[in-house]
């Protein structure tokens, strides 16, 4: 046996090896290597249509967590909510949610999107209100 050592920029493989499984080395090594190891739902939701479904959580955690009776008062829950205003099921939306999580980079622009609609909105809210009056914090 062989001690075969790969140090790559995007991945470091160590695997004991036969030169006859040589097919089995590559094969492991693509796949270990690959940029986003989940794998892509059968019902992919585009990036665009991900941040929005996100955005829309985050508004109704925020709701959740300012106001705990109001949805509930109104018969809404988050993720059913979700779930019919964007025709999928929590299948299609976990799937979708390991897809997306599995690449950090897209990820974390999809949140900073996020982040920043909801600081546009804030700003919005800030206008509204009377001088007079106090945003909470």
């Amino acid at each position: 046996m062989k001690l075969w050592v790969l140090n790559l920029s995007t991945c470091a493989c160590v695997l004991t090896i036969t030169l006859p499984s040589l097919e089995t080395f590559c094969t492991i090594w693509l796949l270990s290597c690959s940029n986003n190891p989940v794998p892509k739902p059968d019902n992919l939701l585009e990036e665009e249509v991900m941040t929005d479904i996100l955005y829309d959580l985050a508004i109704l955690q925020a709701i959740d967590g300012s106001f705990p009776n109001k949805l509930t008062e109104n018969n809404i829950e988050s993720k059913k909510y979700i779930y019919k205003k964007y025709k999928i099921d929590s299948i299609i939306y976990y799937q979708n949610q390991r897809y997306y999580a599995a690449d950090m980079k897209k990820y974390k622009k999809m949140y900073q999107e996020v982040q920043d609609r909801l600081d546009e909105a804030n700003k919005k809210n800030d206008t509204v209100l009377s001088p007079g009056k106090e945003r909470l914090k």
